[in-house]
């Protein structure tokens, strides 16, 4: 029995004496960029800590990182209240890489802030009512941290192994067996929230519950070349199909799964760029 209080007051100090560490270290960053930004500081710790392959993260650089996104604010990329109304899209946009749909759709505005070979800081800025569909990162974990407004989150895992299901009668099959993992509605008090290449949420979609920001850290980022390209997915509940090869699944159950078929890049997937506003990042 002491041993296992032992243990329990062991485990107790480590978390704490963790807690210091991360606070040593934000009060550190805060320190040695002082005559910086937030920004910065973010870059210069993704440039020590991200590699460009998808090799698992250490716990400490995870801790690290979503020590310093918790503490970020619209200000610091730029992002004005009088910017943080309904955008309906009205004006002069053309067809691009950022814009399949009619030019007076409402867009989602993409805000590039650093892309390279390891990771992307990037920003979204969503319109109420706006959705990025349902979609995975092949092989990346991602951090994400609201800004401003609510967002709501639904995320899946595969199931592993895998179920597959076949259907002759449709061109988006076969579909793939996969398991809920996020379905809660995100704001700027939430934590940072992160996924990982096989947990945490890798296929996820976001809607703008209100007019709505999102911090992204990629890492590593898409990269078609190397494997990691976007995919998108239409999610089918469990019981939609029948089929030999799925699992055993209780009625509660059954809510937790859902069958995802790729699909097409949806044709009213409205982004455009936006500019980055914020301060410079010294490279």
């Amino acid at each position: 029995m002491f041993s296992k209080f032992q243990k329990a007051s062991d485990k107790i100090r480590l978390i704490l004496q963790n807690k210091v560490d991360c606070s040593v270290f934000v009060r550190s960053l805060s320190m040695n960029h002082r005559q910086s930004s937030k920004v910065q500081a973010i870059y210069d710790l993704c440039k020590t800590s991200l590699t460009p392959t998808s090799s698992p993260l250490s716990s400490q650089t995870i801790q690290n990182l979503c020590s310093l996104l918790d503490t970020v604010s619209p200000g610091d990329f730029g992002l004005k209240e009088e910017n943080m109304g309904d955008d309906r899209g009205h004006g002069p946009f053309g067809l691009s890489q950022f814009n399949r749909i009619a030019r007076w759709a409402q867009p989602i505005t993409y805000i590039d802030i650093f892309e390279g070979e390891s990771f992307t800081i990037c920003i979204f800025c969503f319109p109420t009512s706006s959705v990025i569909p349902l979609h995975d990162h092949p092989g990346m974990t991602v951090f994400s941290k609201v800004l401003y407004g609510s967002l709501h989150v639904k995320a899946y895992d595969w199931v592993e192994p895998a179920f597959i299901q076949e259907n002759k009668d449709s061109t988006n099959f076969p579909g793939r067996l996969a398991k809920l993992s996020v379905d809660k509605v995100l704001t700027a008090s939430s934590g940072t929230s992160i996924l990982y290449p096989k947990t945490g949420g890798n296929l996820h979609c976001f809607t703008a519950v209100s007019p709505c920001a999102v911090l992204d850290v990629l890492s590593p980022p898409y990269n078609e070349d190397k494997g990691r390209r976007c995919t998108y997915f239409h999610d089918y509940p469990y019981s939609t199909f029948s089929a030999e090869s799925k699992p055993n699944l209780n009625d509660e159950e059954v809510e937790d799964y859902a069958w995802l078929a790729k699909i097409e890049t949806p044709d009213d997937l409205y982004m455009r760029p936006g500019v980055y506003a914020g301060p410079a990042i010294q490279i």
